[in-house]
């Protein structure tokens, strides 16, 4: 099975998220695929820009909790979004949660379709959005990540551009994401990989600041006695102990 579709026309490639039966759920197959995806990009001159896409009404549930991928491997596979020299643009049609999220921080674009959804559900499974912070909190509103971080309630697109956890929410998709790329189309190559280098700047100092601490710390809160309560409760589609 292939885990990451790939099309191409005129200077855009698009991936596609195709883990549908579990709802892109960042497996090791989907990140390895994807990984190597982007790197088939990053050297070849007919990309101009990548675009995120997926099957399915979830862009992505966050990390598989049955074949999950190896910490290290996703901190790679974010930080590879992030140095590609290349646009990547998110095209979110539906739900995002958790580690998915960590996707859309990595990207340099997100553009959501009105309905769409977004949680940071980690604290009900007794774990935190670790990782993911490294893309994420160099570009959300600091206050909005503490509500959201802290409660793992449900936000809409709206509420989502507003703390910068996407770039616009929109009523027609396609029409948004066709006219980013024709932009892209008309921009030189090289402006695009240094006008790149400068707005993700910051996400890189968290990488390089932060990546092994939230690798560790995530490794610890997955191996612990609450992790192991939230995600046997989430499995058993029952309320963990600490539900009051």
């Amino acid at each position: 099975m292939k885990y990451v579709g790939r099309e191409h026309e005129r200077g855009i490639t698009t991936l596609t998220l195709n883990s549908p039966e579990n709802r892109n759920a960042l497996s090791a197959d989907l990140v390895a695929e994807l990984a190597n995806a982007l790197r088939r990009c990053a050297v070849d001159q007919d990309v101009r820009a990548v675009v995120l896409d997926h099957t399915g009404p979830t862009f992505s549930a966050g990390a598989d909790l049955k074949s999950p991928a190896n910490p290290y491997a996703f901190v790679e596979l974010l930080r590879a979004i992030v140095e590609l020299p290349k646009p990547v643009v998110a095209r979110v049609d539906g739900s995002a949660r958790a580690g998915g999220l960590g996707l859309l921080g990595a990207c340099d674009l997100v553009l959501a379709s009105a309905g769409s959804t977004f949680a940071f559900t980690e604290v009900r499974i007794g774990v935190a959005p670790a990782i993911i912070s490294l893309t994420l909190l160099p570009r959300m509103d600091a206050r909005a990540a503490s509500r959201y971080y802290l409660t793992g309630e449900r936000f809409d697109a709206a509420e989502a551009a507003r703390i910068g956890l996407v770039t616009e929410a929109v009523e027609e998709l396609g029409p948004a994401v066709d006219s980013v790329c024709e932009a892209f189309r008309k921009a030189a190559p090289q402006g695009l990989a240094e006008a790149k280098r400068l707005v993700t700047a910051r996400v890189l100092e968290a990488f390089e600041r932060d990546a092994e601490d939230l690798v560790q710390r995530s490794a610890t809160l997955f191996a612990s006695g609450p992790a192991r309560e939230g995600m046997t409760a989430f499995f058993e589609r029952r309320d963990a102990s600490w539900v009051l």
